[in-house]
């Protein structure tokens, strides 16, 4: 886990939680520094929405500690409330008023004050580009203007830190975008995030830091970058015009593993300009020529699919690799 101050955005320690005989939380520790995002990853099941429910004071954990922005999650629960936000997988939007009254519902929820709560209502029309619609019924909204509404009445408040339990999920590409966008700029002005997505591009896109979740425990934590660089898989593929061409490369190269039918080979690298160099100068000395070659280095679909099994687990975890599984 990653060292940081009790003062910081978020910090869990060894939260467990069961239901009935069932674990679901397996002393999770997750850390979120202030003004960053954290992207909580994990199949169905595994936990993330449990582990929302219990930063935000939804529900209570069976142990461990919890601080949000210095507030004791067990000790201090109003404390929290009064710096988070939420914005959980369903809208919150009340759909018998409009965009504008759904907004000043939730300000006078957090007694701004009726005058102070309709500027910061129209302030928040405005960010979300809901203006024009903002004297409609919620019957009116697509799924694009819902959400962000939904978003929009989280920040009424103002909050420190946001908990954002899968905010894209439904939304078409260009609304997802228009949501990637906003929760970048809040980011950016100070507010602590975390994120749970089923989107694998939405976490590579937004967060600092990603956290794996599976069967209850954290499986990996890092950067993006962090985590696919951790795991096999890079290669290059080279395209050839001609299958005597693509022999002479078999052979120059006997651990590639060559596509007699689509007259490919496909090379182990690690995506780095060093080696692709080094590739095809030991090509074109030898006079074999290339058509066409295209790299693949390992994303985040890679790391997901390889930590929530068990043969890479350890190494991601920063534990050393079994025998045969990781260089």
């Amino acid at each position: 886990m990653t060292s940081v101050s009790a003062a910081a955005g978020i910090v869990a320690r060894d939260v467990c939680k069961s239901f009935g005989d069932h674990l679901v939380l397996d002393k999770v520790s997750l850390a979120v520094e202030e003004g960053t995002i954290l992207a909580l990853l994990g199949p169905n099941g595994a936990g993330k929405t449990t582990m929302v429910r219990i930063l935000s004071t939804l529900i209570p954990a069976d142990s461990g500690s919890m601080r949000i922005a210095g507030h004791d999650v067990v000790t201090d629960p109003d404390g929290v409330r009064a710096v988070i936000g939420v914005t959980g997988q369903f809208s919150a939007v009340d759909n018998l008023l409009t965009g504008a009254e759904n907004l000043q519902l939730m300000a006078d929820l957090r007694h701004l004050g009726r005058e102070a709560g309709r500027r910061r209502a129209a302030g928040l029309l405005e960010q979300f580009d809901l203006t024009d619609a903002a004297d409609k019924l919620l019957s009116a909204y697509s799924g694009g203007m819902r959400r962000r509404l939904d978003l929009a009445m989280t920040l009424v408040g103002q909050p420190r830190v946001i908990f954002l339990d899968e905010p894209t999920t439904g939304l078409d590409p260009r609304s997802r975008r228009t949501m990637w966008q906003i929760i970048h700029e809040l980011a950016t002005a100070g507010v602590t995030i975390l994120l749970t997505t089923q989107y694998l591009d939405e976490a590579d896109q937004l967060a600092d830091r990603i956290a794996v979740l599976d069967q209850g425990t954290i499986v990996a934590e890092g950067t993006p970058a962090e985590l696919k660089s951790r795991i096999p898989g890079g290669h290059v593929r080279l395209h050839f015009a001609d299958p005597r061409l693509l022999h002479s490369a078999s052979e120059l190269l006997p651990e590639a593993a060559p596509d007699q039918d689509q007259l490919v080979l496909q090379v182990p690298a690690d995506g780095t300009v060093d080696s692709l160099r080094g590739l095809l100068d030991e090509l074109h000395e030898a006079r074999i020529s290339v058509e066409r070659f295209t790299i693949h280095t390992p994303d985040l679909d890679d790391v997901f699919f390889a930590v929530t099994g068990s043969h890479v687990t350890a190494q991601l975890k920063g534990d050393p690799a079994p025998q045969g599984v990781l260089s």
